[in-house]
């Protein structure tokens, strides 16, 4: 099996000029799946745990590295680590996963996916909430987007639930061009910037109790711009495909 990895939008049509170009832009996606009975970092499917969230590019999960945003603000000292995830607390349990997309992305959806029967063993998280910033967020007015509350299960069947995030008008305006909050510096090179996007967790528990079963996937679909391609009377429209 082949594998490319370059930058850059990818574009594919069969007319590439003039008023018939009808070239479009390909959906890409990235994906984290969480299983909170795997609990050693490194390892496929591994949730992560109190303070601590996972990357979705790992290979396998690794701890993630939530970055303080930087909004396009230039540092020649890189990026700096943002703010930690709340700690396992009575009542409310956070988990998620950090995304890192080229920046100006449009954000199509972000899904997810659960099976939370025998949360802990033995029992059942009342709710689901996800929130999309770009940073560690508990629900104060998340950039690109929330779930509603998703119930969970009583009983033995682990029945899956699907549920796409929705948007306020704000949020759906965000996620149209998503911030450039990372930057990436390499020796000899200008910076590049990323935009971060933080999917949290936040389950609703009767008590305090450390997820060592059910799982949750995250899919987050999206569009890298091509912010070359200019417009219909302005270069360089059509001139680096």
């Amino acid at each position: 099996m082949g594998r490319s990895t370059f930058e850059g939008p990818i574009l594919a049509g069969d007319n590439r000029f003039g008023p018939q170009r009808d070239v479009g832009t390909t959906v890409l996606s990235q994906y984290a799946f969480l299983n909170f009975a795997t609990t050693t970092a490194g390892t496929a499917g591994y949730g992560g745990g109190s303070t601590i969230f996972i990357n979705s590019n790992g290979i396998p999960n690794n701890i993630a590295t939530i970055y303080a945003p930087q909004a396009g603000v230039f540092s020649n000292t890189g990026p700096t680590t943002g703010t930690t995830p709340t700690a396992d607390a009575s009542g409310t349990i956070y988990r998620g996963a950090v995304f890192l997309l080229p920046a100006s992305s449009y954000i199509q959806d972000i899904i997810i996916d659960s099976v939370l029967n025998a949360y802990d063993g033995s029992t059942n998280a009342t709710t689901l909430n996800a929130y999309a910033s770009n940073a560690f967020n508990t629900g104060t007015t998340p950039l690109y987007g929330a779930s509603g509350a998703i119930t969970t299960y009583s009983g033995s069947a682990n029945v899956p639930v699907r549920t796409a995030m929705t948007f306020t008008q704000a949020q759906y305006g965000n996620a149209q061009s998503t911030l450039q909050d990372v930057q990436n510096i390499q020796p000899g090179q200008q910076p590049t910037w990323f935009s971060q996007v933080v999917v949290t967790l936040k389950f609703t528990t009767a008590s305090l109790s450390t997820p060592t079963a059910g799982q949750v996937g995250i899919t987050v679909r999206y569009v890298q711009a091509d912010t070359n391609i200019g417009n219909s009377t302005t270069y360089p429209y059509g001139n680096f495909d």
